[in-house]
């Protein structure tokens, strides 16, 4: 037996094992103690099967955890769990023994004098726990209660941290509801513990723990006010320890308390006195983002495997739908413009009752207060008679109509409801704002500004609307026309005012308006389609001047304005970065982790951190609020410092799938190509996943990458195998996003590269790379192009003047019959009588590699029963051939039989 192995000492009586064990148990020798401990593992295999022999052998073991020396015992904790785990699968009434005789050991040890012995038990406690071999009972009524003891305010300062240390670790281990009973009030009480702050520490490095294992509730109302006190601890450490776990506990708390309690408290992180706090703080500031994300929200998933994936298109109802809007944008333009005109749009308001309610008997445009275009809807020309009212309140519910529409399914911002072809004839509006002007005197001042103010109010809502439709250029150019609407209405609502102060002053207002009225109908047809597709407010005295102009001062003229409004910087640019997902404090501080100045008072690689976590915040905004990212993912990706530009190249795939083919053609793409042109240690994290990248955009703009994937090949060290070798792993992948003319075309010349390669891994992956290929070819009934490259193949390798060449021609056939990427006659045909002819060759390493692929694998595959005696005559004749080589290797191999039985047999 094991046991006398290593206790057999010459010279002594025969005695019986358990006698010789209790005997070297007990020793004098404390090396004799430390062996037996060490070996109790071995001693429960011997005696666990007689049920006396096992109970003294227990006994045993609790006699020698009392043992005076140290050593012992904690040789005798570490052999703990792995007996435990022994004799669960062992013993029947595990439990029942583990509890009354190991549990004890456990528990006592953890307040041993010793250090050491202390560490290996709380270590083997923490095993037990994880591996579930501690009955709930025992954790109730064993371990929390010392545990809460040693954890006392009186206790002794090192046993408390040690205590508090087990209480945090241990607390994702059992039941919540053991957590919340037992361990969590104590938890509160040391987390205010005022007299050690290792003990504070422990608290706020552990919190995020905590509050996951005991869930939103207890977290809100026990944990949280708790946590308020350690972000504003006097020591700084117990600080930094709360802003690098304040990601796992904005996890557990409500999106309420979240927004309400938790951003400000980590602003005043930010902001901290303390460099190592504002530091650990500006780490976690993107992860503490991305808790504010909703992935379904933004028509995306997270699959099992971490990954994240596009959300599936469904035919309900689009709405207001994040999900819906987002996934119709990865559709192709063409795909989507045909969708959007199979049915016209169905809301129109009509302005009178005496209007037509046929939708399709006209159309016209629809003026705010200032005269500026805000829609079109589809609506009859036949217009009743209104007053001045009558128009403004029809034009207020307008607006209400048009910020109601845009959660329905038929009337999302389109192409086709909003910039329709040919333009509505405006010329009857215009009589109508005519109208509306003659009639001014009879309203007061005050009722023309709160009109304004109304009509303002609505043009606001319809902004905000349209937040989640950004990615659309339709709708951006919406957002445009009605961001100058609501400019000119803040003007105006001035303006009239002020006109009717000069009116009043002067009385010159008839004689004014007769001058500046002009013709409508001579008005240019050109140009104010073009001035309403701007956003500009038409005036009569702008109409009056381009009518006295020629056409090519006409158009001078409107682009002079054109260029003097996009100079002014308009009143909404300063709100591009905004958006409602997350506090726009967090925000704008992520944002400044760009800032070289941050760099000098922070952290130096703070930039780092910012493109680490970028695609978390961008998944959290999502890509209709890309445009507050954009400026920043642009300054990263031009960053001097090469570990930020590598970080933003291996997560730019997973951003791609972010922000939609659109996004990305737009504004990835450049970045990418960028990318591509960098160092090595950037291009890498391109090359990694340049497969993910390039099948998310569409064909035309993918064929653009054929030429510049020959540009991999080329590395700054030549060195750098590893770079070709993902190259060849990648291209593998990439071939099913290409025809076989591109394949033949462009990867080809890659592939063969890579297979005359000087390291042989590169070389090895690059001969599957040609199997593939191969595959490829013949899989799409492509064979011409197939047998051009098999005789490139037979030219290139197997004529070759280096014998490494024919062992790569030896393994390419063998390779295509594994995967029999072919079919077995075009094989036969144009490969096996080159293949065979290596039985001749001179170097033994290339007919060992032919040995291999006529025995294991040719015969294996059965690839020469369906083609015909003839050739299995010559496959059994190279065989005997190579079994009668002189070289050892190459006999041997072509010995060796196939794995299946049913192979037709040749000796």
């Amino acid at each position: 037996m094991r046991i006398t192995a290593f206790l057999d000492i010459p010279g002594q009586d025969n005695l019986a094992p358990l006698a010789r064990l209790e005997k070297y148990a007990f020793s004098d020798n404390i090396f004799n103690r430390q062996i037996i401990a060490r070996g109790l593992l071995d001693v429960f295999r011997d005696f666990s099967h007689n049920e006396e022999d096992y109970l003294t052998v227990m006994a045993i073991v609790v006699r020698l955890s009392e043992d005076t020396e140290p050593t012992v015992r904690t040789e005798l904790m570490e052999q703990i769990p792995p007996i435990a785990i022994f004799l669960q699968g062992s013993r029947p009434n595990f439990p029942t023994a583990f509890s009354e005789y190991l549990m004890p050991i456990v528990v006592r040890y953890l307040t041993d004098p010793n250090n050491q012995v202390r560490k290996a038990s709380q270590e083997s406690l923490l095993i037990l726990l994880e591996q579930g071999l501690i009955a709930q009972s025992d954790i109730e009524n064993k371990v929390c209660p010392i545990l809460l003891d040693l954890s006392t305010p009186d206790s002794d300062d090192e046993y408390k941290v040690e205590a508090v240390n087990i209480i945090c670790k241990m607390a994702s281990m059992v039941n919540r509801s053991t957590v919340e009973l037992l361990l969590l009030p104590r938890f509160c009480e040391l987390c205010s513990d005022g007299k050690l702050f290792q003990v504070r520490k422990v608290c706020a490095a552990n919190f995020g723990d905590i509050c996951n294992a005991v869930g939103q509730e207890a977290t809100e109302k026990n944990l949280i006010p708790k946590f308020f006190e350690l972000c504003s601890d006097s020591v700084w450490g117990m600080r930094k320890a709360c802003a690098e776990c304040f990601m796992a506990v904005s996890y557990t708390i409500s999106p309420e308390v979240r927004r309400s309690k938790l951003s400000p408290l980590f602003i005043s992180l930010i902001s901290d006195p303390c460099r190592w706090v504002r530091q650990a703080a500006f780490q976690s500031l993107g992860p503490f983002i991305s808790t504010f994300a909703n992935p379904s929200s933004a028509g995306l998933y997270i699959r099992e495997d971490g990954t994240l994936s596009i959300r599936p298109s469904s035919p309900c109802l689009m709405g207001n739908n994040a999900s819906s809007v987002l996934a119709s944008s990865e559709q192709p333009v063409e795909n989507k413009s045909d969708s959007l005109t199979e049915e016209p749009p169905t809301s129109c308001v009509p302005c009178s009752e005496n209007s037509n309610s046929d939708a399709r008997g006209g159309s016209s445009t629809i003026h705010a207060n200032s005269g500026v275009e805000q829609t079109e809807w589809k609506q009859s020309n036949d217009f009743g008679p209104c007053v001045v009212k009558d128009i403004k309140d029809s034009q207020v519910n307008r607006y209400q109509g048009m910020n109601s529409s845009v959660h329905s399914a038929e009337d999302v911002f389109n192409t086709f409801l909003y910039w329709r072809r040919p333009l509505p004839d405006i010329s009857q509006d215009l009589e109508l704002l005519q109208c509306t002007e003659m009639h001014g005197e009879s309203c007061s001042v005050s009722e023309a500004l709160c009109n304004n103010c109304v009509a303002s109010s609505e043009i606001k809502k319809v902004l905000q609307s349209l937040q989640e439709h950004m990615d659309d250029p339709d709708v951006q150019a919406q957002v445009q026309v009605l961001s100058a609407a609501l400019r000119a209405a803040h003007l105006d609502s001035v303006s009239d005012y002020e006109v009717k102060q000069n009116e009043e002053a002067n009385g010159s207002h008839k004689e004014e308006a007769s001058s500046l009225d002009p013709d409508p109908s001579t008005m240019s047809e050109s140009t104010l389609p073009s001035l309403r597709r701007q956003g500009k407010a038409i005036t009569p005295s702008s109409i009056t001047i381009m009518e006295n102009m020629d056409p090519e001062e006409q158009h001078d003229g409107t682009k002079k304005v054109l260029e003097k409004e996009e100079d002014d910087p308009p009143l909404e640019e300063d709100k591009s970065k905004l958006q409602d997902i997350i506090p726009q404090p967090l925000l704008d501080q992520y944002l400044s982790m760009t800032d070289p100045a941050r760099a000098q008072t922070v952290d130096t690689e703070i930039a780092k951190h910012c493109a680490y976590s970028l695609p978390g915040v961008a998944l959290t905004l999502g890509r209709q609020n890309w445009h507050c990212l954009k400026d920043t993912y642009e300054t990263l990706a031009s960053d001097v410092q090469w570990k930020v530009r590598r970080t933003l190249a291996f997560s730019i795939h997973e951003l791609a799938v972010i922000l939609g083919d659109q996004l990305t053609a737009a504004d990835l793409v450049p970045i990418f190509n960028g990318f591509l042109k960098d160092l090595d240690e950037v291009r890498i994290g391109v090359l990694k996943h340049l497969y993910d990248f390039l099948k998310l955009l569409h064909v035309d703009k993918r064929r653009e990458y054929l030429y510049q994937l020959q540009e991999f090949v080329v590395t700054d060290n030549s060195r750098n195998w590893r770079f070709r070798y993902e190259l060849a792993e990648q291209l593998i992948l990439i071939l099913e996003l290409y025809n076989p003319n591109d394949v033949y075309d462009y990867l080809r010349h890659i592939a063969l590269t890579l297979c005359s390669d000087k390291v042989s891994e590169v070389r090895w992956i690059s001969f599957k790379l040609v199997v593939a290929i191969l595959q490829k070819f013949y899989t799409h009934n492509a064979n011409s192009l197939g047998l051009n490259f098999i005789n490139e193949l037979i030219m290139r390798f197997r004529h070759c003047s280096k014998w490494v060449g024919r062992q790569a021609f030896a393994f390419i056939c063998k390779a295509v019959a594994e995967e029999e990427c072919m079919p077995a006659g075009h094989f036969v045909e144009h490969l096996l009588p080159s293949l065979l002819s290596l039985a001749s060759d001179p170097v033994p390493n290339v007919r060992v590699l032919l040995a291999k692929a006529l025995r294991q694998t040719l015969l294996e595959k059965a690839y020469f029963r369906n083609v015909g005696n003839p050739h299995l005559e010559a496959v059994e004749e190279t065989i005997l051939v190579l079994q009668a080589d002189r070289d050892q290797d190459v006999s041997f191999f072509a010995t060796i039989k196939p794995k299946h039985n049913n192979v037709h047999n040749f000796t």
